[in-house]
């Protein structure tokens, strides 16, 4: 079975989930405090992490933040509704998407699938794609830039994809969305914003400095090409 690790302090939230997680085929183990929930997800290697902000010990921020230091497993934040800051940073911070508290167990297991989907490697097989000083690998889901490896989240791996499948042509923001997040765009949803933006400082400028990555108002984004101006 797929494992789960749940960093939530809410015990009640805890067994709820295992139970449900269960007849869904996934398996659910639970740390309840910052410490030790980073603790299992460096050590357990879980295949995904949901990831409570509000944590007594050490906050989820601070959890994620040490986290991206040392793995790129999945990872999903819960957020209070109606918190964006809390959700911006989360995604800054390399979460590969958000939860807003209370939810449904139907709609935390379609976000799960979406992105155990997505990082399995089972679904973007096919021939690494060059493009000027970048490489991407796509059954590896590696990524080099200038010869030097990037480290990106599963969502940020499947936006650069998507972007390097059609170069050069405006990506609208739902499409993006469906492409790294595997869910439609809600209203006033940012993260695809803010994993480009992350995309954009790990990629860094062509030489020159000429950008990558263009926000075309009203329409989405580009990939330029080099020499391309939007």
């Amino acid at each position: 079975m797929t494992s789960v690790l749940l960093v939530d302090d809410d015990t009640e939230l805890s067994k709820l989930l295992e139970e449900y997680l269960q007849s869904e085929q996934l398996t659910l183990d639970s740390a309840h405090d910052g410490p030790s929930g980073l603790e299992k997800a460096l050590n357990s290697h879980p295949s995904v992490v949901v990831l409570d902000v509000m944590l007594p010990g050490m906050s989820g921020l601070d959890v994620l933040k040490q986290l991206r230091q040392k793995s790129s497993v999945p990872v999903l934040m819960l957020t209070a509704r109606g918190s964006e800051l809390d959700r911006i940073l989360g995604l800054e911070l390399g979460a590969d998407d958000y939860l807003p508290k209370p939810f449904n167990p139907r709609e935390l297991v379609a976000r799960l699938r979406a992105i155990l989907r997505r990082t399995s490697g089972n679904n973007v097989a096919g021939h690494p794609i060059h493009l000027a000083d970048l490489e991407l690998h796509p059954e590896s889901r590696s990524v080099t830039c200038g010869g030097k490896p990037v480290s990106l989240t599963g969502a940020e791996f499947d936006l650069l994809h998507a972007f390097l499948r059609n170069p050069g042509k405006i990506i609208s923001r739902e499409d993006l969305t469906q492409a790294a997040l595997g869910r439609p765009m809600s209203p006033m949803d940012r993260s695809i914003d803010v994993h480009v933006s992350n995309l954009r400082r790990k990629l860094g400028s062509y030489d020159g400095d000429q950008e990558r990555i263009k926000a075309i108002r009203g329409s989405g984004y580009v990939y330029l090409l080099p020499g391309e101006q939007a």
